[in-house]
């Protein structure tokens, strides 16, 4: 039986790597694909190992997940820890940035599939750069999704706009990914660099707050008196805002207080592997923060 069960895998990665290489481009042997007895897969760029994490956000209204910001966890040779930034520069400086940030992506989706549910989105980050140096966005990526029945409406692409310089740029880079049928989020929005006139321009369906801004309003009870009045800009946008960075259940109660459903913070659940979000665990603190919010 172990042994049908290994030639099975072995066959299934040897399809998915197919698959990959037909639709990314991408030789995953180069970039070491591979399942571990967990059933999650993590991947070897050049010495730098690469795994996923997934952090929960939550809605407090539904008292349920809504969805799973994607992380990259890089190491040296699966030992030293090193930034997801470092990461991405270094593959920018071999110029393999497209490429790494594919593989990146990819690796997201196949174990995304162990935390899959109903109502439960995927949130991607998109390095800025590809922004304004690739066209057809979510084109290629659009392949994977389908070949892992992962409907793009399942996936918000998450931007930060403060970066990106280019406007006419940014704009076009969204309105691709709209026209797949992805979801568009703007994150880190608040921070000293954020445009607000770009929100009514570029028309997304979430806005990310910047983490400094709930650990700001716990401090400060001037900020604390302006989060709803943004929070409420967001809404009149049309888009849903999401409150990032809660950390504590002062910082929990002012988000709540705030107008905000979806939440996100180290306070409701750290990012973790996806062997590791078990689904009864992963719903208590949702479900306390529905009494909370209905109290």
């Amino acid at each position: 039986m172990t042994t049908k069960n290994t030639v099975s895998t072995s066959a299934a990665i040897e399809q998915l790597k197919s698959q990959l290489r037909e639709s990314l481009y991408l030789d995953l042997d180069e970039y070491g694909l591979e399942e571990q007895s967990s059933g999650e897969f993590n991947s070897t760029f050049l010495g730098l190992q690469l795994n996923s994490a997934f952090q929960p956000i939550y809605d407090s209204e539904a008292g349920d997940l809504f969805g799973h910001e994607a992380f990259i966890r890089p190491s040296l040779g699966g030992q030293q820890g090193i930034s997801p930034e470092f990461a991405f520069s270094f593959a920018g400086q071999v110029g393999k940035l497209v490429k790494f940030d594919r593989v990146v992506r990819t690796l997201h989706v196949l174990n995304f599939r162990q935390i899959y549910a109903e109502n439960g989105l995927l949130f991607l980050n998109v390095h800025p750069n590809l922004l304004i140096s690739v066209n057809a966005h979510g084109k290629v990526f659009e392949r994977i999704l389908h070949s892992n029945s992962v409907p793009t409406n399942r996936v918000v692409i998450e931007i930060q706009e403060s970066v990106v310089e280019h406007e006419n740029q940014l704009a076009d880079a969204i309105e691709n990914y709209t026209e797949r049928g992805y979801r568009i989020a703007i994150g880190n929005f608040g921070n000293k660099h954020s445009h607000l006139e770009r929100l009514w321009k570029l028309s997304p369906e979430f806005v990310k707050l910047d983490t400094s801004l709930i650990k700001e309003a716990e401090r400060n009870p001037r900020v604390r008196k302006i989060l709803p009045r943004l929070i409420q800009l967001v809404h009149d946008i049309g888009a849903q805002p999401v409150i990032t960075g809660i950390e504590s259940q002062a910082g929990l109660e002012i988000a709540i207080e705030s107008g905000s459903t979806l939440l996100q913070g180290y306070f409701l659940g750290r990012p973790a592997t996806a062997k590791e979000l078990q689904p009864a665990e992963a719903l208590k603190p949702a479900l306390r923060l529905n009494k909370r919010a209905a109290a």
